[in-house]
Parts: structure tokens; C-alpha cells; sequence
């Protein structure tokens, strides 16, 4: 059965989603109080990845146990904390924001946790920031940042990811439009992503139906 939605970016249905947030570990405080003031002060605050989706990067995290981490849009920095919960004790994840603006409510995010040390912020435009990074030995990248760009951070992130590594993108079922009829230029560009990814013989995946879809992308 597909379930039809306007407003909300989840794909199950809210009694099913609300299951799954009380059988999965609880929401830390301070990821409770980033939550709200998103919501009470930004607006779109439904990029924020939530919850759930937030303890499917930490547990990601935790099992890969990094020592490096790249995250393409950082927003007001709920996702961030939770993939650096899995850091190691010296493990860095640097991420990229396009909005200045955002500066002073990602400081004050990121002091607030037991992790703000570990995160390195870069502000302006990913193409450009992503290849002045010195690094080719990436654990897990996550791209969640402008859409119609996805496919161009997914080639660009390829070589600095390890063997092994994980690369995830957000929002590839796209309000199930995807899987649909419809013809607007930003579905079919999500689509064109998901089929190039699927043919790329360089890596393993598969798309897990997490709020509005998570590609998971392994590097052989």
C-alpha cells in the first residue's frame, strides 16, 4: 500500500512512526531543545532530521566507530550531533553550512553537548569546501543539503571516502514522488540520483524508508 502525504516529509504512517520512536533510545535532552528551538525559530523546520532518523545516524555511527566524518548541510545541527555520538575519542566530523546566518545557533548547539569539540563548522559552498579538504579516508559522509546537487556531492565525496565506508544521502524518495507519476524537475533529479547510484558498480546500496528516505551507500 503507498501512503499518500502534503505536508509531513514521513513516508509510514504516523501511528507506525510513533512505535518506532518509543521502542528506539530516547531523545537526548539536548537534542530535545535543538528540536524546539528549530521549530520556534527557523524556518522549514521540518529539515531537521528528528528523532528517529537521528538515532538511525547515531547507531551508524556507533558501529562504524569513525575517526572521520563529512556532513553536506548542517542546518541547525541536530544530525551532526548524532553522527558524532559515534566518533572515536579522536575523531573529527567537519560539516558545511551555506547560511552564515546559522553561526550563532550552531555554536550554542554544539557547546551544549558533550561532543561541540569534536565538530569542526565550515561555512559557504560545498563544491568548493569539500575539495580543499585534505582528506581521502572519510568513514561516512552525509549529504543532506540542496537536492539538485546530490549527485555532483556524491562524485565529489567518492575518493575521500575508505573502503568500507558509508556514504548516506537524505530525502531520496522525496514525498514519494519518486516512485509515482509525477514530472517536476527536482523528482526526476532525485530519480536520476537514485538510478545513476544504482549503477554504480564502485558501490553497494540500498534506500531504507526513513522519514523521506535514506540511501545508504557502501564504498567496496
Amino acid at each position: 500500500m503507498k501512503f499518500l502525504y502534503l505536508c509531513a516529509m514521513d513516508i509510514l504512517p504516523d501511528d507506525l512512526q510513533s512505535y518506532l520512536d518509543n521502542h528506539c533510545e530516547p531523545e537526548p535532552e539536548w537534542l530535545q531543545n535543538i528540536n524546539r528551538e528549530t521549530y520556534l525559530k527557523v524556518l522549514r523546520p521540518h529539515m531537521l532530521s528528528g528523532h528517529y532518523q537521528g538515532r538511525v545516524l547515531s547507531f551508524f555511527s556507533k558501529l562504524l566507530q569513525p575517526k572521520l566524518i563529512l556532513e553536506v548541510g548542517t542546518f541547525t545541527g541536530y544530525a551532526t550531533i548524532c553522527l558524532a555520538e559515534g566518533l572515536t575519542d579522536e575523531g573529527v566530523i567537519h560539516t558545511i553550512e551555506v547560511n552564515r546566518e546559522l553561526e550563532e545557533m550552531l555554536n550554542s548547539h554544539f557547546n551544549s553537548t558533550s561532543v561541540g569539540k569534536k565538530i569542526k563548522l565550515h561555512f559557504g559552498e560545498a563544491e568548493h569546501i569539500i575539495g580543499t579538504l585534505p582528506y581521502n579516508d572519510f568513514d561516512i559522509v552525509f549529504i543532506d543539503a540542496d537536492k539538485k546537487n546530490n549527485y555532483t556531492y556524491f562524485q565529489l565525496v567518492l575518493d575521500k571516502v575508505r573502503s568500507g565506508g558509508l556514504i548516506i544521502i537524505d530525502n531520496v524518495l522525496w514525498k514519494g514522488k519518486v516512485y509515482g507519476d509525477d514530472k517536476d524537475a527536482d523528482t526526476q533529479l532525485i530519480r536520476q540520483l537514485n538510478d545513476l547510484v544504482t549503477a554504480d558498480a564502485r558501490v553497494e546500496k540500498l534506500i531504507l524508508p526513513v522519514r523521506d528516505g535514506l540511501l545508504i551507500i557502501r564504498k567496496k
